[in-house]
Parts: structure tokens; C-alpha cells; sequence
């Protein structure tokens, strides 16, 4: 029997309920006349992970890129694994949201020195 693959979606989220991330995206508004940033919250309903989703405004007036907090993970044998709290993933969001952006480039030499580190050969 095929797994229900449909997504799940809910209205509201309320703050100590466990959370398996949080992510914004600059994705095209409903009325398709702008590029909105939104923040999409998922949690858990009926032993399913559901999507809520609210328009932070123009995705323009926004000085940091679009960016994904993980609160949990759903594993491979269905069950569910949760770290943090909505309230939780929505403070990282706005520290990550007034943090000062950076190039992302600056990212591969720390992570090229650990994969040499870990793994003992130069890259």
C-alpha cells in the first residue's frame, strides 16, 4: 500500500509545542505582484509533520539571505525526533535575521580543514 505522500498543512502554532524546524523563504506572494519573505514553521499533527506558514513582508526589505533551522528530524522508520520548541527555532530565526550577512565562500575553508582534519588527506 502506497504511503499518504500530501502535505499536511495547519492555521497555528503556539510557542512550547515541539517543532521539527523552521525555515524563511523569499517565495512569490499569493496575488503574484511581489517576492515576499516567509517564515514556514513545521510541527507535528496527527503524527504527521504539517507546514504553517506567515509573510514576514517584501522579501527586499530583508538584509539576510534565506536560511533553514533544524528542530528535529523524522527518521527512517517513521519515528519522530524533536530538539526544540516553536518559541525555540523563532529566536534563532530573528538572531539569525539581525545578524550581519556574509559571503557564503567563506564557509569552505573551515569546512575543507575539517574534512582534512577528520579524515586525515589534504583536499
Amino acid at each position: 500500500m502506497k504511503k499518504n505522500t500530501l502535505k499536511q498543512f495547519t492555521t497555528e502554532v503556539f510557542g512550547n509545542e515541539p517543532s521539527l524546524g523552521l525555515e524563511e523563504r523569499n517565495l512569490r506572494s499569493p496575488d503574484h505582484h511581489s517576492i515576499n519573505r516567509y517564515q514556514i514553521i513545521y510541527v507535528v499533527r496527527n503524527d504527521r509533520p504539517a507546514e504553517y506558514r506567515k509573510s514576514l513582508g517584501l522579501a527586499s526589505s530583508f538584509k539576510t539571505g534565506e536560511f533553514r533551522i533544524m528542530g528535529g528530524a523524522v527518521g527512517d522508520n517513521g519515528k519522530i525526533y524533536i530538539e526544540h520548541t516553536v518559541d525555540q527555532v523563532k529566536h534563532m530565526a530573528n538572531q539569525m535575521r539581525e545578524a550581519e550577512p556574509f559571503d557564503k565562500k567563506e564557509l569552505v575553508g573551515p569546512f575543507r580543514e575539517a574534512l582534512e582534519t577528520l579524515s586525515g588527506k589534504k583536499f
